[in-house]
């Protein structure tokens, strides 16, 4: 599925007109983006799951094409995680009113 198919979904769902969907969806992920790069915040939406900011260390690595080693620097990277409502439905269980 593509952003175009979301936006396209939202607007069946909803009755928005395209423009509007894809400014709102353009814009709930600029704010994603936004907090998570420039302030290291998570973001936690009930019912769905949350995007997590985590942190990788240093390590070193092999370029096998140079065989030489190299270090690769200490770095956030995105990562997402569902809620357990959500996981349960992926697994065709019946939802807890708990998340």
């Amino acid at each position: 599925m593509t952003k175009a198919d979301i936006i396209s979904e939202i607007v069946e769902k909803t009755g928005l007109a395209r423009r509007d969907a894809s400014v709102a969806v353009e814009a709930f992920m600029e704010v994603i983006k936004e907090k998570m790069v420039n302030e290291n915040e998570n973001i936690y939406l009930r019912g769905f799951g949350s995007f997590n900011v985590k942190k990788r260390a240093e390590k070193t690595a092999r370029n096998i094409s140079k065989n030489t080693t190299i270090t690769i620097p200490a770095h956030n990277i995105p990562a997402f995680k569902p809620s357990k409502s959500f996981l349960q439905l992926m697994k065709g269980e019946e939802v807890t009113a708990e998340d």
